[in-house]
């Protein structure tokens, strides 16, 4: 059976931009279609996207991903994931920021063995260290935000005069939705909203 080369990038929300990992990936002749781009994060590993992969993985296929914590940011995520996909499914990983990490590069030498161990261990460590820092961090400026008063989460859209005139033409049944949409550029979930921010005020 043919072995196939796929690529794991993940980015932690829709703000970050994977293009930098997809170039690196694409550089190294990896199909578009098995580079699977996850925007979620790593903290579980129960990921849509991930489990897909997973499945399709078998025997002798390469994977590659940018870092150990492309596989999770949990440390026994991380252990475990690594464990399963390279002893009990027979996959090769590729680790670009690591390469003494590559499964494909083991030996029998055990002294190797012993400090690609470790290696494996501390980024997990790592992984999960900056995880939490990142919370704690998250969690200390959302309390001084709301102990300043601030008010959390996105401004509310201030919608113009143009915007609440031709939603009020709709829902009076002046105008269809056709010319509505067109008149203001936009789609029918924004349009939608749009009305329904009409209909409470």
């Amino acid at each position: 059976m043919t072995a196939n080369t796929y690529a794991l990038i993940r980015v932690s929300t829709d703000e970050q931009n994977e293009a930098r990992q997809v170039i690196r990936m694409r550089a190294l002749g990896i199909l578009k279609k098995n580079i699977i781009i996850e925007k979620e994060s790593g903290k579980s590993t129960a990921r849509t996207k991930y489990q897909r992969l997973v499945k399709r993985l078998k025997s002798g296929d390469v994977l590659y991903i940018e870092n150990t914590d492309r596989l999770s940011r949990d440390y026994d995520g991380i252990i475990n994931e690594w464990n399963k996909l390279t002893t009990q499914k027979g996959v090769i990983i590729k680790v670009l920021d690591t390469p003494m990490l590559d499964t494909d590069q083991t030996s029998d030498d055990l002294l190797n063995k012993f400090m690609q161990n470790i290696l494996l261990h501390v980024q997990a460590f790592q992984a999960e260290s900056e995880w939490q820092k990142t919370k704690y961090r998250q969690a200390q400026g959302i309390a001084v935000a709301k102990s300043s008063g601030k008010k959390l989460g996105r401004p509310k859209k201030v919608r113009t005069s143009k915007e609440i005139k031709i939603a009020k033409q709709y829902l009076n049944h002046e105008i269809d939705l056709n010319t509505a949409l067109n008149t203001l550029g936009i789609k029918k979930t924004a349009f939608y909203n749009l009305c329904q921010m009409v209909k409470n005020v």
